[in-house]
C-alpha cells in the first residue's frame, strides 16, 4: 500500500479534477501500464494535527475496505511537502447528476440505486466502520456506462467503533445529519441510515425533507423529525416508498430501520412502480440551487475530500 518511490516516477499527473484549501485532486496515469487513477495531493502545511489524525484514520479505513460499492484506495505516498492518496478514478458523475441526465426515472430504478448503498453500509458496519457523512456528493458512479457501479466515497469523517461503543463527536453535513448527533447524547451506526433516508427522499421528489436557510433552525427541525410528503409532488409515489422513508427518518435511533429491515422491505423486494413525473426538473431546480449548496457545506471540494465539516467540533 505504501509507495516507496517518488510518486512522479510511478505516475504522470494530468488534468486537475478539483482543488481547494487543502490541495488538489488530479487525474494520473500509471507509467507501467497506462491505467488511470485519481490522486489526492494534500499539502501538509494546510493540515492541523486534527486534520492529520483524520487523514490517518481515513487511510486505515480505506486500506481495510474491499467492496465493489466503495471507492478503492490503491496506494499512498508521502514526501516532504505532500501526502498522496491514489484512488479509483470515478468518471460517471454524482448520483443526482446521473438522475437529472436520464429521460425518465422510476421508483424501481430508485430501489435499484438504493441497494448498493445499503450493501456498502452493511459491509462497513460489520467491520465496525461508520461513515458519518453520507450525502449525494459522496455517491459516485464508476463510469458513464448504463450499468456502472454506484460507490460510496469520502471516508474522511468515518471512524472505527467497537461493539456497543457510543460516539459523541458532532460531525456531518447540514441537511443530512442525524438528530442524535445534534442532541449531543451519543450515537451509533444508525446515523448512516438517517442520511440514507434523506437521500432517498430527495431522490423521489427532488427536494429535501428538512430545510431552512438558518442552520440553527434547520437543526431544530431535524431534531423534531417533523417532515411531510407534500402534494402534488408525492401524490404518485407509492405508500411502500413513504413507509421506508418513515422508517429511516425515525428520530429514535433504536427504532430506526437498519440493514435487515431495509433489505426485506417490500419497496426494495417487490418494486414495480412507474416513472416519477417531472423528477428531473425538480431535481435540477434543487441541485443547481442555493439550497443544495447550503445543505452541502458551501465548499464542494472540501466535502469531496471528507475534511472537517461545517458543524465539526473538537
Amino acid at each position: 500500500m505504501q509507495g516507496h518511490d517518488d510518486i512522479t516516477k510511478v505516475y504522470t499527473f494530468e488534468k486537475t479534477l478539483g482543488e481547494g484549501a487543502f490541495g488538489v485532486v488530479k487525474r494520473a496515469k500509471k507509467k507501467s501500464n497506462g491505467d488511470m487513477y485519481a490522486v489526492k495531493i494534500i499539502n501538509k502545511d494546510n493540515l492541523s494535527n486534527e486534520d492529520q489524525q483524520a487523514l490517518q484514520t481515513e487511510v486505515e479505513i480505506l486500506t481495510q475496505i474491499d467492496h465493489p460499492n466503495v471507492v478503492k484506495l490503491y496506494e499512498i505516498y508521502e514526501d516532504d511537502t505532500n501526502f498522496y492518496m491514489v484512488l479509483e478514478l470515478m468518471t460517471g458523475g454524482e448520483l443526482f447528476e446521473r438522475i437529472v441526465e436520464k429521460d425518465h426515472f422510476s421508483e424501481k430504478e430508485a430501489a435499484a440505486t438504493l441497494r448498493p448503498i445499503i450493501d456498502a453500509l452493511n459491509y462497513c458496519h460489520k467491520m465496525g466502520i461508520v461513515h458519518r457523512d453520507l450525502k449525494p456528493e459522496n455517491l459516485l458512479f464508476s463510469s458513464r456506462d448504463p450499468g456502472a457501479l454506484l460507490k460510496v466515497s469520502d471516508f474522511g469523517l468515518a471512524r472505527f467503533v467497537t461493539n456497543d461503543e457510543v460516539m459523541m463527536t458532532q460531525c456531518g453535513t447540514p441537511g443530512y445529519v442525524a438528530p442524535e448527533i445534534l442532541s449531543g447524547h451519543g450515537y451509533s451506526e444508525a446515523i448512516d441510515f438517517w442520511s440514507v433516508g434523506v437521500i432517498l427522499y430527495i431522490m423521489l421528489c427532488g427536494f429535501p425533507p428538512f430545510y431552512d436557510e438558518d442552520n440553527d433552525k434547520l437543526f431544530k427541525i431535524i431534531k423534531t423529525g417533523q417532515f411531510s410528503f407534500p402534494s402534488p409532488y408525492w401524490d404518485t409515489i407509492s405508500n411502500d416508498a413513504k413507509d421506508l422513508i418513515k422508517g429511516l427518518l425515525t428520530v429514535d435511533s433504536t427504532k430506526r430501520f437498519g440493514t435487515e429491515k431495509i433489505l426485506k422491505h417490500p419497496w426494495l423486494v417487490n418494486n414495480t412502480a412507474q416513472s416519477i413525473p417531472n423528477i428531473q426538473n425538480k431535481m435540477k431546480e434543487f441541485y443547481g440551487s442555493a439550497t443544495m449548496k447550503k445543505m452541502g457545506n458551501f465548499v464542494k471540494l472540501a466535502q469531496r475530500w471528507g475534511k472537517l465539516s461545517q458543524i465539526k467540533k473538537k
